[in-house]
C-alpha cells in the first residue's frame, strides 16, 4: 500500500455535527439581529473558510461584527458539542483501516484548536498520520489541504482518496488531482454532491468501509 492515503473530512463524514454547526449560524445571527439564513444556506458553507461562510450564510454581517458573530457561533456550537457523537460505523471502519496499515489522515474547516479539542474529546488522534485545518493554509476548496498532506506523507494523488459530505471536498479532490467519493448523510444533498462528480456516493458509512476497503486491497 506504499503511496496509498484515505483523507477524511471531519464534520457530517465522520462526525454527525452537521445540525449543531447550522444551529449555531443560525443562533448567531439571531443573537445580533441579522437575517437567520435558513438551513439549506446555513449547512451549504460548511467546511468553508470562516469569511466565504459568512459572506454566504449571514451577508447582511458588517465586517465590524464579524468577531462578535464568531463569538456567539463558538458559545452555541461549545454548548452542543458534547452531545455530538460519530456516524454509525466510523470507528469500527477507523479501526478496520488501521488494522490494513493504510494511512489515513484529515482535512476539516475546523479551526485547528477546535480539531485538537475534538481529537482529544474522541480518541481518535491515533487513527490518524497527519491533519489539516482550514485556519493553517488556505480554506476548502482550494488544494492546500490535501497537497501539503500528500507532501508530509509521502503520498502520491492517484493513490488518494478524499472522502467528504460536501461539494467543497469534492472540488478541493479535483483540484489537487486526488480520487474523490462522497457521503450522502452530511452538510450536502446527493444531486449536489453528483454535479461535483464523485466516484461514488455512500449513503451510509458500511458501505463506504467495504468499498474503501475493496479499493486498497486492489
Amino acid at each position: 500500500m506504499t503511496g496509498a492515503l484515505v483523507v477524511f473530512d471531519w464534520d457530517g463524514t465522520l462526525m454527525d455535527s452537521t445540525g449543531a454547526i447550522t444551529h449555531s449560524i443560525q443562533s448567531a445571527a439571531r443573537d445580533l439581529g441579522l437575517m437567520v439564513p435558513d438551513r439549506k444556506q446555513a449547512s451549504w458553507v460548511i467546511g468553508l473558510g470562516l469569511r466565504d461562510s459568512l459572506k454566504y450564510a449571514v451577508p447582511d454581517l458588517p465586517e465590524d461584527r464579524l468577531s462578535a458573530f464568531v463569538e456567539r457561533y463558538r458559545y452555541h456550537y461549545l454548548h452542543c458539542e458534547p452531545a455530538l457523537g460519530a456516524f454509525e460505523g466510523v470507528v469500527p471502519m477507523l479501526e478496520r483501516l488501521k488494522s490494513l496499515g493504510v494511512p489515513m489522515a484529515i482535512a476539516t474547516g475546523k479551526s485547528r484548536l477546535g480539531l485538537n479539542r475534538v481529537l482529544e474529546q474522541t480518541g481518535w488522534r491515533h487513527f490518524f498520520a497527519d491533519t489539516r485545518t482550514a485556519d493553517e493554509g488556505h480554506p476548502k476548496p482550494h488544494p492546500w489541504m490535501l497537497l501539503d498532506l500528500l507532501s508530509s506523507l509521502g503520498s502520491v494523488p492517484s493513490q488518494t482518496i478524499m472522502v467528504g459530505d460536501t461539494t467543497h471536498d469534492l472540488e478541493m479532490a479535483a483540484s489537487a488531482g486526488t480520487r474523490a467519493v462522497a457521503v450522502s448523510y452530511g452538510a450536502h444533498g446527493v444531486d449536489d454532491l453528483a454535479l461535483a462528480k464523485p466516484e461514488a456516493i455512500f449513503s451510509d458509512t458500511p458501505s463506504l468501509a467495504l468499498w474503501l476497503e475493496s479499493q486498497l486491497a486492489a
